[in-house]
């Protein structure tokens, strides 16, 4: 059986303006007030190189699936972004959590873009349960990888905008020789004509609390640049908690993980309603807050720093 940690993007209250990770059930804003204590629970993390396979589900133009595919590729230390910050930077603070399990011989992982499925014609159909996606996860490569859903723009997905922008988590893969390994997923959706308030602020007018502006999208798409911050979150999510028994905070059915403790951040000086202090691009006016592969700017969110036990932001 799948489980699931979804991002909850929800903006409610004075308190967030984001959603939070799920697992089957809410967790309340008011927790994030409380000291972030993260515990290791003694399972595995994500080691090695991994690929991240792609599953596209509905039809995205190719600029738009390149904003995806770039980030990907920034988060890989092989291949340096020469302008800082940079994702890559960014990605380091995971890193972190390696080192915490065993400071002297500390594993690796080594992330890389993979293959990419095409399924615009919607296989499923255009209203999709938890069960469908992973179904649809499991058409990528289920050894040594993460495999990746996302859904356009016109599909609709059990709890999209209700409860969640995207989700992570774990099922069991083919079995091979009589013997069957779990592997991870991601899904995450398109939320640029359903809900663009809830799964991607900044770029777009708060549904709930404090309202903004919306700031400038780094690759001039909301919804793609939205679907690249709750990506970031939920690789973070599934590299130190792939199975639900790696790193988090709270119960194991509504955890806080690396990147979901610290929600609505993204530079220094965030608050509720503000999402920090962000870079500029002086030509487009775009917000972010690092550089990518091939010349991107992307926003990503602040990570909980496991050796400061703070959230941390590139800027």
């Amino acid at each position: 059986m799948a489980s699931f940690v979804s991002t909850h993007l929800l903006l409610e209250l004075v308190l967030v303006i984001s959603f939070f990770h799920f697992n089957l059930a809410a967790r309340r804003l008011a927790d994030t007030q409380q000291p972030l204590l993260f515990q290791y629970h003694k399972g595995p993390l994500l080691t090695g190189k991994i690929s991240i396979n792609l599953i596209w589900y509905g039809k995205f133009k190719p600029t738009q699936r390149a904003i995806i595919s770039d980030f990907i590729t920034s988060l890989s230390t092989s291949t340096p972004t020469t302008a800082q910050p940079s994702v890559a930077t960014w990605w380091k603070t995971t890193e972190k959590y390696y080192h915490l399990i065993n400071s002297k011989k500390p594993s690796t992982l080594q992330l890389s873009l993979g293959t990419q499925i095409l399924d615009e014609n919607c296989s499923l159909g255009k209203s999709l349960s938890n069960q469908q996606i992973v179904q649809l996860a499991s058409k990528g490569a289920q050894k040594n990888a993460i495999n990746v859903v996302l859904t356009s723009a016109d599909v609709a997905v059990e709890g999209f905008c209700m409860s969640k922008c995207g989700t992570h988590g774990s099922s069991k893969g083919a079995s091979v020789q009589g013997k069957s390994n779990k592997f991870a997923y991601i899904w995450v959706g398109n939320s640029e004509t359903q809900c663009p308030g809830q799964c991607a602020w900044p770029f777009h007018q708060p549904i709930y609390g404090p309202q903004s502006p919306p700031l400038v999208a780094p690759n001039n798409d909301v919804g793609l640049d939205g679907m690249v911050i709750n990506l970031a979150s939920l690789l973070a999510g599934t590299t130190t908690n792939p199975f639900g028994n790696g790193y988090f905070q709270g119960p194991k059915d509504a955890p806080l993980e690396a990147a979901s403790a610290c929600p609505g951040v993204y530079g220094k000086g965030a608050y509720p309603g503000y999402a920090g202090d962000l870079l500029v691009d002086p030509t487009s006016g775009a917000s972010y807050n690092a550089n990518g592969a091939n010349g991107r700017k992307y926003l990503v969110p602040a990570l909980f720093d496991p050796s400061t036990k703070s959230c941390s932001t590139l800027v």
